[in-house]
């Protein structure tokens, strides 16, 4: 028995047919618009136009019909007459059009009595059948795996979900804007990696058939940009591709997009005050202004973002001194006991993805306005520069809003000695079973033995900020294709 789809399909293929049986194409190759849908509204009145879209809406009134056509970006009215068409032309787009169809029209722009701008069509033609009906409009796809596989219907029916993806790449076009007016060069970094590198996290494996070699994709493209340090390019950034083959959450996805940039000479205070004045640009050049309704609560980003403590912070949200715990058997034994995490979870944890783990779950969740956390553990952060004053932190800070990490800077190591011994204890964390912990990076090291500047970096999920700035509940509602079963 034939579902209802499947009639619909073959009532629209019959509808193709009699388009061909009239001597036109289903599938033409082209159509030359003059101009766009969304200037529809700023054409002078009986300026002459051709345009072109999807067919959204039909309504009929006899012998006049008001058609609505768009695309992702926007919607415009156009009309049909019969008097004016001719009879054959317009029953053939009465008789043969469906919603979802692509047509170009020709015509004259005028505005109705109700004040509608609309095109008056003189000459129609048919682009592309659809063979399948869109969902409807009012009530939407509501099965949540058809959103996440067809997301292409949302976009071409509800402008609200268009508008995330519209502010995607506004989002990156300010912050490349930003950056390059601030003397940053952008530059591109292998996603395929012998060995992860860049960051705390479970990677992907691979195998490079052509060289015969097990490689990983990237987690951050951090040790490769502070290469071109080294090379000369005094401030580079990228916005990279990166996959951390982990947990899926509200807030974390196994691929997503970085943007992170490295500046010689500066150190992570300068950062600071770079990174304020840069997103108060960018949030108020996206969506308007500096404040943001984040699922029913405000976060304003427009006054001074005050700085925590790491540590004071786990005091209060923990009540637990990690300074108390150098050891790491003793630290696991005393979350363990107070019952912070799970003990089975934190078995295999070296100290420092301990400590992340115990952050995360205890304190993070608490910060919602834009705070910078400093002062974190040098076990946490092997790729940054010790404290000057405290050996025991470096000089690294998290951007955190609405308990969530949204940038991780930090001054950079550029003591190759001190970094091979970090690393070290790294590879030590990966023989003990700490999947996140990193290996011994020599290539990195023979770069920074052939010295590298004084320089601090930075990096921020682009998919984490706009799920911010776009109301988005999800982080795989900002991606517009994520991965399914």
């Amino acid at each position: 028995m034939k579902n209802k789809i499947e009639d619909t399909t073959e009532v629209r293929i019959s509808k193709m047919q009699n388009l061909l049986d009239s001597g036109l194409n289903a599938y033409p190759d082209r159509y030359e618009c003059t101009n766009k849908i969304g200037e529809l509204k700023e054409l002078e009145e009986n300026s002459i136009a051709s345009m072109a879209g999807r067919v959204l809406s039909i309504r009929k009134f006899g012998k006049l019909v008001f058609v609505t056509i768009g695309n992702a970006l926007d919607r415009g009215q156009i009309s049909l007459k019969k008097n004016e068409l001719g009879e054959d032309n317009f029953n053939l787009f009465m008789n043969s059009v469906d919603l979802g169809d692509f047509i170009g029209i020709h015509g004259k722009r005028y505005t109705t009595k109700k004040g509608e701008p609309t095109l008056g069509v003189q000459k129609w033609t048919f682009l592309s059948k659809s063979l399948r009906p869109l969902p409807d409009k009012y009530h939407g796809i509501k099965d949540s795996e058809a959103r996440l596989k067809q997301r292409y219907l949302l976009t071409s029916t509800d402008a609200e979900v268009a508008n995330i993806y519209i502010k995607r790449a506004k989002l990156k076009q300010v912050l490349r804007k930003f950056l390059e007016e601030h003397n940053f060069i952008e530059v591109d970094t292998p996603a395929i990696q012998i060995q992860k590198s860049g960051a705390l996290a479970r990677s992907f494996k691979t195998h490079h058939n052509a060289l015969d070699i097990d490689a990983e994709l990237r987690i951050a493209p951090e040790t490769y940009l502070k290469r071109a340090l080294v090379g000369g390019f005094d401030r580079v950034y990228e916005i990279a591709t990166c996959f951390r083959n982990e947990g899926m959450s509200l807030a974390h996805w196994p691929e997503f997009h970085m943007l992170e940039f490295y500046a010689a000479y500066w150190n992570f205070e300068d950062l600071i005050v770079f990174t304020e004045k840069m997103l108060k640009y960018v949030i108020k050049a996206v969506i308007g202004n500096n404040t943001i309704n984040y699922q029913g609560q405000d976060i304003d980003f427009s006054g001074d973002w005050p700085r925590l403590s790491f540590r004071e912070l786990l005091i209060e949200k923990a009540d637990l001194d990690i300074n108390a715990f150098p050891n790491i058997e003793e630290l696991r034994t005393e979350i363990i006991q107070r019952n912070l995490l799970d003990e089975k979870a934190i078995a295999n944890l070296g100290r420092g993805s301990l400590i992340d783990e115990l952050y995360k779950k205890t304190a993070r969740p608490s910060i919602i306005n834009p705070t910078f956390l400093v002062g974190h553990p040098i076990e946490l952060s092997p790729l940054a520069r010790t404290n000057d004053n405290n050996s025991s932190i470096v000089d690294r800070f998290q951007l955190v809003v609405n308990g969530w990490e949204v940038v991780n800077a930090y001054s950079e190591l550029a003591d190759p000695i001190e970094q091979r011994k970090r690393f070290e204890i790294q590879a030590a964390a990966v023989q003990d079973g700490d999947e996140n912990a990193l290996e011994v990076d020599e290539d990195f090291l023979l770069a920074l033995e052939h010295g590298m500047p004084p320089a601090a970096g930075w990096g921020m999920g682009i998919e984490r900020m706009l799920a911010l700035l776009t109301d988005s509940p999800n982080i795989k509602d900002t991606i517009m294709f994520p991965i399914h079963r």
